[in-house]
């Protein structure tokens, strides 16, 4: 017989670690009240102490980039430079063919 999965919001999974940190309650107990594989709650605490960092951050303070979001911020601004480098270089060069024209209208060589 196949039972339906069930679904745990992540409000109850807090509460089952907490009831396991904090009270110190068995994870043999909580398992048989939830009627849940024992190993099932050792994940939870351990995605819970993995996030753990988390709780230390301080409100307002950007966080830092990972390596990807970084890379991609670099390959970004290094595409919008160039952008702006190639332009300026457009501009240069039409200044520089204005600048010849008006010396051969000025008979300076």
């Amino acid at each position: 017989m196949s039972r339906t999965r069930r679904m745990f919001t992540s409000t109850q999974k807090a509460e089952v670690v907490r009831r396991h940190l904090k009270d110190q309650v068995p994870v043999s107990q909580l398992a048989s009240e939830l009627d849940v594989q024992p190993s099932q709650i050792h994940q939870w605490v351990q995605a819970a102490l993995s996030q753990i960092e988390r709780a230390f951050e301080t409100p307002g303070k950007k966080p830092v980039r990972s390596a990807k979001s970084l890379e991609r911020f670099q390959a970004k601004k290094i595409h919008q430079l160039e952008q702006k480098l190639n332009l300026k270089n457009e501009v240069i060069a039409e200044l520089m063919e204005e600048n010849v024209k008006a010396k051969k209208l000025n008979g300076d060589p």
